[in-house]
């Protein structure tokens, strides 16, 4: 297929899309549609990687209906690295056969297909020597990290803050497996959970202290050094607020980057309660700052991305059941 920006428009490209809620991996279509042209600020890339996230099957699921996805059929993936072909109008930052990473718009997706479109904005330089895969996990999961332990949990990530005591819950997901590297990076005393056979890698990304979540005390979120956590990053799922709560730090938050409807409930309780304890519920806001942030950190060696598995695009399958499965160490990837 020629990449001459002038002879895209109008070619067909191969993706995997959905035409209705529901189906898990059996509702996913191969199918061949016209290579999307970027508007306004936007640039077309040619995808050497793209990366699934719970957000992508949970959409699919009728989750987040009515508001997403935007349209049917739903082309689904956010996270995208490769190489710039076209830029739109008064797209500057960048030029044909800039090597990138970038996150679609989540209304739209695009990430499963041989080409997608993404704002300028949301679209940062890969450095030489990084490659697709290795960048392509940080947009979604990566910025989620991020933005629990800096905005929503205070941490300086330049160490220069006083030791906070942080717990990571599901510390070899995808954004656990961030968070745990990157609060290191704060100064903090990591305590984490995982399954077991995934304590020594954990330890490996740093973790001081790793708990099974099987154990007794890793079901209770014991430290095993007796703290009581500033801040949970709460990567899993069903663990109750009574849980948390006499592990805390009398002012600890727990971060909860899948809030739940009981969660939410929780959250508005504390604040009506004026409890110093408090469940907060985490959005992703994702900044194109943060990450080149991120991609920096890779370059320079103090990030990396733990890579489950990669299928090509024509087994997209198989990633998508490995997500909904839920015990994937670290990133999936499908390269098309």
């Amino acid at each position: 297929m020629s990449l001459d920006p002038i002879k895209m428009a109008g070619k067909l490209m191969k993706a995997v899309q959905y035409n209705a809620y529901g189906g898990g991996p059996d509702g996913l279509q191969h199918v061949e549609v016209p290579v999307p042209t970027p508007n306004k600020d936007e640039v077309l890339l040619r995808v050497e990687a793209a990366s699934l996230n719970p957000f992508d099957w949970k959409v699919q699921k009728g989750m987040l209906r009515p508001f997403l996805p935007s349209k049917f059929p739903h082309i689904p993936a956010s996270d995208v690295a490769g190489e710039v072909i076209e830029v739109g109008p008064g797209a500057k930052n960048f030029k044909v056969g800039d090597k990138i990473v970038a996150m679609t718009n989540p209304r739209n997706g695009g990430g499963l297909a041989e080409f997608a479109v993404t704002k300028e904005s949301l679209t940062v330089a890969r450095p030489p020597g990084v490659s697709a895969a290795n960048v392509v996990g940080l947009p979604v999961a990566g910025l989620t990290a991020h933005q629990a332990l800096t905005q929503s949990a205070g941490i300086k990530l330049d160490g220069s803050d006083k030791k906070a005591n942080i717990l990571i819950t599901a510390a070899s997901g995808g954004v656990g497996h961030y968070a745990v590297q990157l609060a290191k990076l704060g100064n903090a005393h990591v305590t984490a959970t995982c399954g077991a056979r995934n304590i020594d890698l954990v330890k490996r990304l740093g973790a001081d202290e790793v708990l099974d979540y099987k154990t007794p005390d890793g079901a209770a979120l014991r430290s095993p050094s007796g703290r009581k956590y500033d801040a949970v990053i709460h990567c899993a799922t069903g663990i109750p607020w009574s849980t948390f709560e006499p592990n805390l730090s009398p002012s600890g938050k727990v971060i909860d980057i899948t809030p739940s409807p009981s969660s939410l409930i929780t959250f508005a309780l504390k604040k009506l309660t004026f409890s110093k304890k408090q469940l907060v519920p985490l959005i992703l806001f994702p900044k194109g700052e943060n990450l080149l942030y991120l991609v920096n950190l890779v370059k320079e060696g103090k990030l990396k991305t733990v890579i489950d598995s990669k299928y090509p695009l024509g087994k997209a399958e198989g990633a998508w059941a490995k997500s909904i499965d839920g015990h994937a160490t670290g990133k999936i990837i499908v390269e098309p």
